[in-house]
């Protein structure tokens, strides 16, 4: 299989084509070693995800693409690759669609009567586009968070599960049939409607969600042969764009993030009430947001590698007590002015500041002033 990012900024039409040839050809031994549980089931998912990414993310790492790009900002290379693996998606379209027929939809609802170890070929049609897509969306996601220095460890349940949300737009099926429909040619739309409510979906209905989200979002496809090509290739490139995007916009705020909490860390002067002050402030407002949870995190895990600071007495803390942060904060002779930074930079994070947390600060900045 295909370990690395084909570098599709310097070949042409030919050379991609031929490139997303073959990555079919290699698709299609991995379709041959399933079985039609392992499809039915979700089981295809799992294998492929191992198989996309387990030796992947041992060799692509931010300094293989700075080989490759040296110098160039990771937007600009964000950017650039979401739009190539676009390009991929709509090349492999095209070259799925003549082999889209009313009878591979026909066989979806065979399946359950077919041999254990013998997937129908008609299937088999129809799972080399969705590995195809499903394979290349999921590396791209990958290498967003890469070049974004967004430190993914795909051993950890949590973070393969957040690779996969965000890879996939996984929200709910909604997001990828009302994109759909808004995005064919208006004289489409409502074939696609009508075809979403047939029968043929009810054969999603027993794979894992993941699964079943990637099996909707091919079968268009596969139910209108009539509408042929043109759509086949506007839903690949449209659905990569959008994974693409998504992609982007999530791991580009997370760095963002992590950005902000290593300002913090390395400009700090007393780390051990920074992350006091910092939990004060985001435990001020009714609901925690999910950006001041994520710089939490990545704040303490800073704290701790760059100064050795582990408070235990905090990582076991149910409710906060103001009283007792300005106790700590009056306890600390010097200067404390880096931790009204703090306090405005965590309250920040999420947007607008509000009344609470401005409140906080002041009171915080006061105490400061008078030490």
């Amino acid at each position: 299989m295909t370990e690395a990012p084909i570098d599709t900024d310097v070949i042409g039409d030919e050379g991609a084509r031929e490139a997303v040839e073959h990555e079919r050809d290699e698709l299609r031994e991995f379709i041959k070693g399933l079985s039609p549980h392992d499809i039915k089931s979700g089981g295809w998912f799992t294998k492929l995800s191992a198989q996309a990414l387990n030796s992947y993310t041992s060799k692509v790492n931010w300094q293989y693409f700075q080989e490759r790009y040296a110098g160039v900002p990771a937007d600009a290379i964000v950017d650039q690759r979401i739009k190539m693996a676009a390009r991929y998606a709509a090349l492999e379209g095209g070259l799925s669609a003549g082999a889209y027929t009313a009878t591979v939809a026909a066989t979806l609802g065979t399946l359950g009567g077919a041999s254990s170890a013998t997937v129908p070929a008609a299937v088999a049609t129809m799972m080399v586009d969705v590995a195809f897509i499903t394979r290349l969306q999921l590396r791209l996601a990958y290498d967003i968070s890469v070049l974004y220095r967004v430190p993914l460890d795909l051993s950890d349940p949590e973070d393969m599960w957040k690779l996969i949300r965000v890879a996939f737009t996984i929200r709910g099926g909604e997001v990828v049939r009302e994109g759909v429909v808004k995005t064919v040619p208006v004289m489409m739309r409502p074939l696609i409607k009508r075809f979403y409510s047939k029968a043929v979906l009810s054969t999603a209905k027993g794979l894992p969600f993941v699964g079943k989200f990637l099996l909707q979002r091919n079968v268009i496809k596969i139910g209108i042969p009539v509408v042929g090509v043109p759509l086949a290739v506007v839903l690949n490139r449209y659905t990569t764009l959008l994974a693409g995007r998504h992609a982007q916009a999530a791991f580009r705020n997370e760095a963002r993030v992590i950005e902000i909490a290593e300002g913090l860390s390395k400009r700090s002067r007393h780390p051990q009430l920074t992350l006091w002050v910092a939990w004060l402030v985001i435990k001020t407002g009714t609901k925690m947001a999910d950006d001041e949870t994520l710089l939490m995190r990545h704040l303490v895990r800073l704290v701790r590698d760059q100064h050795q600071v582990i408070d235990e007495q905090l990582a076991h803390l149910v409710d906060v007590d103001p009283a007792d942060v300005w106790r700590r904060l009056d306890a600390e002779p010097g200067d404390l002015s880096d931790l009204v930074d703090v306090a405005e930079r965590v309250a920040a994070v999420d947007g607008a500041v509000n009344a609470r947390e401005r409140a906080v600060i002041s009171e915080l900045a006061e105490r400061c002033r008078r030490a």
